[in-house]
């Protein structure tokens, strides 16, 4: 995997490079760019990157002084963009919302659109079930401890948790999945390190909320998805986002959680597919897609 130098560290990615409208999937926490594996064959056309963001699922630390804020992760991601000089980015977000803090900083101009894929939002740093980890992240001992409990499968798929991030539970890879987002940070100390630091760096309410009104000037093309069984983000955060940006549509998924790259990847793709077509004067991907077309 091809992997960038940035000032806070190392930031593998994965790129299926073309000439295409440029796609950029983010994943959740502790995740990585597998999130998004069952809707990569259905976003032929698009040149998509997904890099794998200091969230305690990367392989490689952090240098250990390194910004892991929400607004900290943000900002290397900005770096990310400019260190591959991308242009016309679609920027996709999914789980973690942080991405939105680029618009505070007004680092957008390498955004020409935002997805918000049922992602946190204004004040929801981190979703409700998050927040014991958080807590337990200014100490370290209670946090390497509390690791350790998702080492064990019925921990890890219980409802109130990962567990209800996903409605698909036919795809028995999910699992899998799961576990392997929660291995580098309970078998490698740094990465426990940068998880810890990113777990405990949300900014308090009364800021999110400021920070979230700010957010409002961005004026781009904004699609919002919200899925209708979601377990960590408000219902009405779909609709406040749509009304929130200027120019923002909502699109409810149906029979699907938090992870809808995973419960409904060919819908959401052919979501992104028509939201870059619309907004995208010339834009040289296929309005339908190739697996659409042989079907």
């Amino acid at each position: 995997m091809p992997s960038v130098q940035l000032s806070a560290g190392p930031i593998d990615f994965e790129d299926t490079g073309g000439d295409g409208p440029v796609l950029v999937l983010l994943h959740g926490v502790p995740m990585d760019g597998r999130l998004w594996r069952r809707a990569m064959p259905h976003l032929d056309g698009f040149r998509v990157i997904r890099p794998t963001l200091p969230l305690g699922g990367h392989r490689q630390p952090m240098r250990p002084d390194a910004d892991l804020s929400q607004q900290g992760v943000a900002s290397i991601l900005g770096d990310f963009l400019d260190a591959l000089d991308l242009h016309e980015v679609t920027l996709v977000l999914n789980d973690w919302g942080g991405g939105q803090f680029l618009i505070n900083a007004d680092r957008t101009d390498r955004i020409a659109r935002l997805a918000l894929v049922a992602c946190e939002a204004f004040d929801n740093y981190p979703p409700k079930a998050a927040r014991p980890l958080a807590l337990l992240s200014k100490v370290p001992p209670l946090f390497t401890a509390a690791l350790q409990l998702f080492r064990t499968e019925a921990f890890r798929q219980a409802s109130s948790g990962y567990g209800g991030m996903s409605v698909d539970k036919d795809y028995h890879l999910y699992d899998d999945l799961v576990h392997g987002w929660f291995a580098p940070a309970l078998t490698d100390k740094a990465i426990r390190r940068d998880f810890m630091k990113f777990a405990g760096g949300a900014p308090g309410r009364d800021e999110l909320l400021e920070l979230a009104e700010g957010q409002r000037k961005f004026t781009k093309p904004v699609l919002v998805v919200w899925a209708d069984q979601d377990t960590m983000m408000p219902a009405e955060h779909g609709p406040r986002l749509a009304e929130h940006y200027p120019d923002a549509r909502l699109e409810i998924v149906k029979d699907s959680s938090t992870l809808v790259p995973i419960d409904q990847p060919e819908l959401l793709a052919g979501l992104l597919r028509a939201f870059v077509v619309e907004h995208s004067a010339g834009a040289a991907v296929d309005p339908v897609g190739e697996e659409a077309r042989d079907q």
